[in-house]
């Protein structure tokens, strides 16, 4: 699939973008390992977040199928998963088999984890290292790359960890092992990183600590069945936000919005390059803080992004390269290696689809530079990526030609219907299929 993009126009209107894509993964597993049933509103029907689902259901736990974006989870306990007849495979959800691993090493019996091309290329030491330290047994392909094997029936012992860099999807890992591990498990950020996992335990009532950076909880215990309100997906939203944000002319309201102090990086850079944001009738939903967003075109300029937004807007780079394409002078990224370890090297894939856009960039080892000015047209490759592909689709709001992007498939794993969204507010695109 792949989108067609005409040069210009303006975005308005009212929009709610799909749910959280972090939290819908994390309400499924927590749910199968809690007691009782728990409901969830508002869950991610993409198909990184329905691999998750589709894992839990093949180890003998009962899903009713998301309709409308409500799901029954039966939960089994923590002791309660079956061994699945085959490999579990997460497609491309590089979040679902991180978290997954660090459940699967507390269990009884042995679990293969596997995806697709782009996943099995993304390497898992990172989660690999703290697990084994814990005393799982996992193996990999050459570089750490999937599929993992982990041995179950390995006694796990509860360990601190300090975290080489700030990584929600490492240090929810450890914390989901630590589940099944005999005393404290306990992770030390150098930075705030996203924190639903800790939330959503502490809301399926399980004790977790967070003190001065440190987060740590007790092995042995017990999670309870809840009901959940998943939020709409701020790494959704932030396409939307650049997008009124450089087309002149652009007013949007997005609804229903979570705004995780610890995912509003992309709103506070943006805000720093001068943009034209209101968070309105803010509220909190099941533990998670919401509102509905209002922006408003405004002329954007380049900024040095402060290191510490950088592990709260981590998803939202992609988008964010985009409004330092259209913004005045230069903007300056650094501290972003974990860039180069997502569905591709982000940094490397956006750095080429500027050059063929004609904007001057330099890539650095943890960042980029990017000299704003204007925006041509041309064939962006997407390397597979999900956000490559909706971050450039909105880049044509300011492009002086055609764009296309080619290999869109994924963007389905966490935006289903973005074309048709983004097509309803006013972006110039048309899908077709090869």
């Amino acid at each position: 699939m792949q989108f067609i993009l005409q040069p210009g126009g303006s975005l308005s209107g009212e929009a709610r973008v799909p749910g959280d894509k972090s939290m819908s993964h994390r309400s499924i597993m927590l749910g199968a390992l809690a007691r009782g049933t728990t409901r969830v509103s508002g869950f991610l029907e993409g198909e990184d977040a329905l691999a998750t689902l589709n894992a839990f259901s093949a180890m003998g736990v009962s899903i009713e199928r998301p309709e409308d974006g409500h799901v029954l989870v039966h939960g089994v306990g923590l002791h309660g998963l079956k061994a699945p007849s085959d490999p579990l495979d997460l497609g491309n959800a590089g979040t679902g088999m991180r978290l997954l691993a660090g459940l699967m090493a507390g269990q009884a019996f042995d679990t293969e984890l596997t995806g697709d091309a782009s996943l099995c290329s993304r390497p898992m030491g990172r989660i690999m290292d703290p697990l084994a330290l814990m005393g799982a047994r996992i193996s990999a392909q050459p570089g750490g790359r999937p599929p993992l094997n982990i041995q179950g029936g390995t006694a796990l012992r509860g360990i601190h960890y300090d975290l080489p860099m700030a990584s929600a999807q490492v240090k929810s890992c450890v914390l989901l092992a630590g589940l099944y591990a005999e005393g404290c498990t306990s992770v030390t950020e150098p930075a705030p990183t996203r924190d639903h996992t800790e939330r959503m335990l502490r809301g399926f009532g399980y004790p977790v600590s967070s003190v001065n950076g440190v987060i740590s909880l007790q092995g042995g215990g017990a999670l309870q069945a809840t009901d959940i309100d998943v939020p709409a997906d701020i790494s959704s939203a932030a396409f939307f936000l650049v997008a009124a944000s450089i087309a002149p002319g652009s007013e949007l309201l997005l609804t229903h919005v979570g705004v995780n102090p610890t995912r509003i990086g992309v709103i506070n850079i943006l805000l720093l390059m001068g943009a034209d944001i209101e968070l309105l009738n803010e509220r909190e939903v099941g533990g998670e803080p919401v509102a509905d967003i209002q922006v408003r075109y405004a002329p954007l300029h380049g900024i040095d992004i402060p290191e510490d937004q950088v592990p709260l807007a981590i998803d939202e780079f992609p988008a964010l390269f985009i409004a330092a394409a259209c913004a005045e002078g230069r903007t300056v990224l650094r501290g972003a290696e974990e860039l180069r370890v997502k569905e591709s090297d982000r940094i490397a894939a956006m750095a080429e689809g500027l050059d063929t856009l004609g904007v001057t960039n330099e890539v650095l080892e943890d960042g980029i530079v990017i000299e704003g000015g204007t925006l041509g047209g041309g064939e962006i490759h997407t390397h597979m990526d999900h956000r490559i592909a909706m971050a450039f689709s909105i880049a044509a709001l300011r492009a002086q030609g055609e764009i296309v992007v080619r290999d869109c498939d994924h963007v389905a794993t966490s935006f289903p219907g973005f074309d048709a969204l983004a097509g309803a507010l006013g972006l110039q695109i048309r899908t077709e299929r090869g």
